[in-house]
């Protein structure tokens, strides 16, 4: 996917405050199974997925994937982003990825610089703030069932590209459970 079209689903930017972003970015390739962030760290980097899929996950007693990304998403630890903290997350690559890198501390000197792009960033903050919001209401209001049948609907790419592992994490039962669910769908 071009950055230039990612960067415009997030918010429209004048041409010239377009440009002075994407002259920050850089592309970047990395093999399936890379660690692209890793929990208790601070990040220095957003990323945007041109080509492959990734999964969030935390790791307590096992590993629990809370996220996919795909082509045209944002890879960030909101924490390190906003805070300047480590995060909660890492970030694995299912696929080979190719991604777009952006600096935080780059774009965080456009925002001084460039009002446009501040509100680009200031949009950009909102919609990852939703797309949490929907995760945590979709899992404490949704059962196992509902939340498959969901992925199945909006994203249904993902149960052909993901192992039905990381699948079963992410709708928070056992790979058991969802043999189960899918034979009762089918």
């Amino acid at each position: 996917m071009n950055i230039s079209n990612i960067l415009n689903a997030i918010h429209q930017l004048p041409e010239q405050s377009q440009l002075a972003l994407l002259h920050t970015i850089t592309e970047i390739t990395f093999p399936k199974g890379h660690i692209l962030l890793k929990a208790n760290k601070v990040e220095s980097n957003i990323y945007f997925i041109k080509k492959g899929l990734v999964r969030a996950y935390v790791e307590r007693d096992n590993e629990v994937t809370f996220w996919f990304g795909k082509e045209g998403e944002t890879i960030i630890s909101m924490k390190s982003y906003v805070e300047e903290q480590p995060g909660y997350e890492t970030i694995e690559l299912l696929e080979d990825c190719e991604l777009y890198e952006l600096k935080t501390v780059h774009l965080k000197k456009l925002f001084n610089e460039d009002v446009n792009i501040a509100n680009w960033g200031r949009k950009f903050a909102e919609k990852e703030l939703i797309k949490t919001e929907e995760r945590l209401i979709s899992k404490q209001f949704k059962n196992a069932s509902e939340r498959y049948l969901d992925l199945m609907k909006d994203h249904p790419e993902l149960l052909q590209r993901v192992q039905l592992g990381h699948i079963a994490s992410y709708l928070g039962i056992t790979q058991v459970s969802l043999s189960r669910i899918r034979a009762e769908i089918k």
